[in-house]
């Protein structure tokens, strides 16, 4: 480690993380195999990959909930934690209380967080007062993802876009350090999902939080990253035998960060897709371990991983 990385800050650490899980033989099936990254504060990561490759996985890793078969995981320095509010998650799937109303799902963290079950009764003034503040809070939120005429409404009454749309508003208001974002703008139409690319720009400008953007969509994660890492099972070791997912890319996307919406049609976005897509998606081309895109200022391989899959678990 150099001495100018010693004095940098970072929010996400893995070192020599490998991941594995029992198969039907008794043995171990891995999933992820010496994954080593470190991310600064205020990095915006997507992170793509084939199917399979462990993203979500990986995702749960930092969330916390579940804990790495060998290796290191770090969040903010201290090793990796159940999950908690400095973290937020935003899955496929929609995470909103059915009997609660569209403004009332936004501000729930918050009311969680500071109201005490009985202080509507000991301090009905402070209690109501914060509730309004909640309320102004969620409904700036809702009014950024568009759903601001929705907010009386209950979540079965709402599309699957708009539902999603929620969440997110959910998620951000609570400006977690680390934002964990999985395929989030699957479900929505084009038009919609273009338009919450630009509002998730705009926010993480504000709120300069660290998110990790999983999605199979290669030229949203390309527009949204200020960093990009491919996880791919494609790639050769002088051993002959691979298992599991490694980083085989990691790049930044140079130039300012939020990028404008005609970055998507200029050269170099075109070049950087056909590159990820035949390097990180191909299966007929496998970089060696020692040919991996890692241009990243902040990209790192221990010395165990540059040893090919010598150290690592194999299945039974």
């Amino acid at each position: 480690m150099t001495e100018t990385s010693e004095t940098i800050e970072y929010t996400i650490e893995c070192t020599d993380v490998l991941q594995c899980y029992p198969d039907k033989k008794g043995g171990l099936f891995t999933v992820l195999n010496d994954i080593d990254i470190r991310v600064q504060s205020g990095t915006f990561l997507s992170l793509v990959g084939p199917s399979g490759s462990g993203k979500s996985t990986f995702s749960r890793l930092i969330l916390g909930s579940e804990p790495p078969f060998r290796g290191q995981v770090l969040i903010n320095g201290q090793p990796v934690q159940p999950p908690d509010r400095n973290r937020g998650m935003v899955f496929q799937s929609y995470s909103l209380f059915p009997h609660l109303t569209v403004v009332e799902n936004v501000m729930y963290g918050q009311e969680l967080e500071e109201i005490n079950f009985l202080s509507k009764w000991v301090r009905p003034f402070t209690y109501y007062k914060k509730k309004r503040y909640f309320k102004e809070k969620a409904m700036e939120y809702l009014d950024r993802v568009q759903l601001s005429p929705h907010a009386d409404k209950y979540p079965f009454e709402l599309s699957g876009g708009m539902r999603q749309r929620v969440a997110i508003a959910q998620a951000m208001i609570m400006k977690p350090d680390i934002l964990l974002m999985d395929e989030p703008f699957g479900a929505l139409d084009p038009d919609t999902r273009e338009s919450l690319q630009v509002f998730l720009l705009e926010m993480h400008e504000k709120t300069k939080m660290t998110v990790l953007f999983i999605t199979h969509d290669l030229e949203e994660a390309l527009y949204l990253c200020s960093r990009l890492i491919v996880l791919s099972p494609f790639y050769v070791v002088d051993s002959g035998t691979t298992q599991g997912s490694k980083i085989v890319i990691d790049i930044a996307y140079p130039g300012r960060h939020p990028k404008s919406l005609d970055d998507k049609y200029t050269p170099y976005f075109n070049e950087r897709l056909k590159m990820i897509r035949e390097k990180g998606f191909n299966p007929d081309v496998r970089q060696h371990i020692g040919d991996f895109n890692l241009e990243h200022s902040d990209s790192w391989r221990t010395l165990s991983s540059d040893n090919g899959e010598s150290n690592q678990t194999q299945a039974e």
